[in-house]
């Protein structure tokens, strides 16, 4: 491997390990607390459906995948959805 291309997978790498951990504890406190009053609805479905793209991108990345892409928007698509899921529950079918 040469040195850009190291360079350019631990920037990648890099890149996923601080989204993730910037992602994650807004989801955690979510999914713990089933609070949502302060999130807005279009900004996860929004978040949900870029990093589902993102994920495809990497998976269709050639000649090679590009793991930490995939990765990190695997995680992020799973967060968002369930956020998005949740805060559907709180305000349409909760109130009802």
């Amino acid at each position: 491997m040469e040195e850009q291309s190291l360079i350019y997978e631990i920037c990648g790498w890099a890149a996923s390990i601080g989204m993730v951990f910037g992602y994650l504890p807004q989801a955690i406190e979510t999914i713990r607390t089933r609070n949502t009053s302060g999130i807005a609805l279009p900004t996860f479905l929004m978040m949900a459906i870029g990093a589902a793209f993102f994920m495809l991108q990497g998976l269709l990345h050639k000649p090679d995948i590009l793991w930490a892409l995939v990765i990190t928007n695997f995680i992020t698509t799973t967060c968002s959805t369930i956020v998005f899921a949740i805060k559907i529950y709180n305000d349409y079918i909760k109130r009802k």
